[in-house]
């Protein structure tokens, strides 16, 4: 479920990490994803509209902004942080914990070549389990 969309100058530490040289507007997109009806991902999601520029025509109602850039965008390389955070009183309340609950994180860049595509940050309801297999 999309929660909040717009364009927006990302922050300096984004604009490093992705190496933005200019501060061109990206497309900030906040999301809450379900299973079984119970929240079990929020996403905060930045799309460089330079290299995926059909985003910005997009609703992400019908399919969300993940699956939307696999099939748009090919990206060529991916850098992939997990992490954990005491879930803040915003991230409590939408994924239904305490404040103060432990969780998983994952912040992912994705590039084609070397133009930055997209970055988000997914946190993960508490008990949350990934297993990646390669």
């Amino acid at each position: 479920v999309l929660i909040d969309r717009e364009l927006r100058d990302p922050p300096g530490w984004l604009r490093a990490q992705m190496d933005l040289s200019q501060n061109i507007p990206l497309l900030h997109l906040t999301c809450l994803h379900y299973a079984d009806s119970k929240a079990f991902q929020y996403e905060d999601r930045w799309i460089n509209l330079s290299t995926a520029p059909k985003a910005v025509g997009q609703d992400f109602k019908e399919m969300g902004p993940n699956e939307w850039l696999i099939k748009q965008v090919p990206f060529s390389d991916a850098e992939i942080t997990f992490s954990t955070i005491n879930a803040d009183i915003q991230i409590a309340d939408l994924l239904n914990v305490s404040v103060g609950t432990a969780l998983v994180t994952l912040e992912r860049i994705t590039w084609f070549a070397d133009a930055p595509i997209t970055y988000t940050k997914l946190y993960f309801h508490a008990g949350y389990q990934m297993t990646s297999r390669l």
